[in-house]
């Protein structure tokens, strides 16, 4: 990846940080598992929400630390793109495939879905609409950073690697 691209790409990838940030905490902050599971819900259901805010909680910290350290990165004088670039790294596999591997698998892609401009996230149980807009709102942007950084899925380690061979 030409060094070029990397501070922008860096801006980009933070401002979308941004807007998940800002759809993920006013839900969780909002929705507990009471909200969310119906009082006569059934030990299945429970443990989808449950496992669904666990994920949801994980994925909002993976990105608001993402976010901190690329605004440290973006504000120091003198832009350090390999240091940029690590974080872009993180970014893909701590918070992209965070969203798309959730632990608890509450929900999943089916790529079947990806190029029909359905929704292709599919759920393991029929959510509750709030949780079902929060993941579906979020999905479009970690789609985006899942495109914008697939560089950093494996090439950047393996460019890494040859440079360290050198």
């Amino acid at each position: 990846m030409p060094s070029a691209n990397v501070k922008p790409l860096s801006e980009s990838t933070r401002s979308k940080l941004k807007d998940a940030i800002s759809q993920l905490e006013p839900f969780l902050n909002e929705n507990a598992l009471p909200q969310l599971a119906a009082q006569d819900a059934n030990d299945e259901e429970s443990t989808f929400y449950k496992g669904l805010l666990s994920d949801l909680r994980h994925l909002l910290v993976y990105s608001e630390v993402a976010y901190e350290k690329l605004g440290v990165t973006l504000r120091r004088p003198n832009f350090d793109t390999e240091q940029a670039e690590r974080q872009l790294y993180e970014v893909y596999h701590h918070c992209v495939n965070a969203f798309f591997y959730p632990k608890n698998e509450g929900y999943s892609e089916d790529g079947r879905y990806a190029y029909t401009g359905q929704d292709a996230i599919r759920f393991r149980h029929k959510p509750v609409r709030s949780a079902r807009d929060i993941v579906l709102g979020v999905s479009k942007i970690y789609e985006e950073l899942r495109d914008d950084l697939s560089y950093y899925e494996n090439d950047y380690m393996t460019q890494r690697r040859m440079q360290g061979q050198k």
